[in-house]
């Protein structure tokens, strides 16, 4: 299968969307209140396709929330990294001379 966009092996993620819970479009206009009782129950993202497609992904307030401060994790993370390889870090010292207007 080879490499997707995001550089993820798609047999890895063709392997995770197997097991994951899938809905129909229809299924979830139709079936709304049992679809959310489910999301709730498991707390496992559901795949909604359209058209046999995969169009959308359902998850509970809590794993959005948590993913979304994983995510503001790694893009800091990320950012540390981008600095040090552009040599844009400072000493101890030299990051306190600069902070020393909010310092004092």
């Amino acid at each position: 299968m080879g490499m997707l966009k995001n550089g993820l092996d798609s047999n890895v993620s063709l392997q995770y969307f197997s097991f994951m819970k899938t809905e129909l479009v229809t299924t979830l206009k139709r079936h709304t209140t049992r679809v959310l009782a489910d999301l709730r129950d498991s707390g496992e993202p559901i795949l909604i396709t359209e058209h046999g497609k995969p169009s959308a992904y359902l998850v509970d307030v809590d794993s959005y929330e948590f993913m979304q401060r994983r995510m503001q994790i790694l893009e800091g993370i990320s950012r540390g990294e981008r600095a040090i390889i552009e040599n844009r870090t400072f000493s101890q010292a030299g990051a306190r001379k600069k902070m020393k207007k909010w310092l004092d």
